[in-house]
């Protein structure tokens, strides 16, 4: 009887000449394609920041699976970090010192680059994104009430742009789906914008997060 010590060693000695095919049972199905996505898309953003909530739209242009062109615009108010809300016995909240609302409305032009496209699933698409643009700069008397004082609103231009990351969600190829987060700074030619009494700053901007929800074509 044969002993199984014996059929070890006559197995380990085979194995050199064992002829395994390439195809045989076993092998790692081929790397599947990356998706190719719809080369345009434009959409909205809704946006919360340091400030409050703003509105904005977009669109996008895709050079190719990793790189897309985009142009913005938002519009958002913008507050010194200095300012301190009160409420008063009847519940009406009023900033000691303010003169003025800020709305700051940045029009954008820049570059998305896609992360970690071939380790991560294409229904996750991270990205980093930054550009530049001119700004409109609108200012309201925070004495008058808020839609009439548009009525002697004025207007300041600047130079701005902003530096962030997101990401895209979802197979779908119609429907957009993301949400980004943008630092973004503004800077006047001039004295900038009073929002305190007496302190007029000549950069602003902040920190946002924005839904962005769009459609590809």
């Amino acid at each position: 009887m044969i002993s199984m010590k014996k059929i070890i060693i006559s197995i380990i000695l085979l194995i050199p000449f064992l002829n395994v095919n390439g195809q045989g049972i076993g092998e790692l199905a081929p790397e599947k394609p990356p998706k190719i996505f719809p080369p345009n898309a434009w959409g909205f953003d809704i946006m919360i920041g340091e400030s409050g909530f703003g509105l904005g739209g977009f669109y996008r242009h895709n050079f190719n699976n990793t790189l897309t062109m985009f142009t913005d615009i938002s519009f958002s108010e913008s507050k010194d970090e200095r300012e301190f809300e009160f409420v008063d016995i009847y519940g009406n909240t009023f900033t000691v010192g303010k003169k003025n609302r800020i709305f700051q409305v940045p029009v954008t032009v820049g570059l998305q680059y896609r992360l970690f496209e071939r380790e991560l699933a294409d229904n996750l698409r991270p990205y980093i994104t930054g550009g530049i643009g001119p700004s409109v700069v609108i200012t309201t008397p925070y004495n008058m009430e808020f839609f009439n004082s548009f009525g002697e609103a004025s207007v300041k231009f600047a130079a701005g742009g902003y530096v962030g990351a997101g990401a895209n969600f979802g197979l779908d190829d119609r429907n957009l789906v993301g949400i980004s987060f943008r630092y973004y700074i503004i800077k006047f030619f001039g004295d900038g914008v009073e929002s305190l009494e007496g302190r007029f700053k000549d950069t602003i901007g902040g920190f946002f997060v924005a839904l962005n929800i769009g459609f590809m074509y």
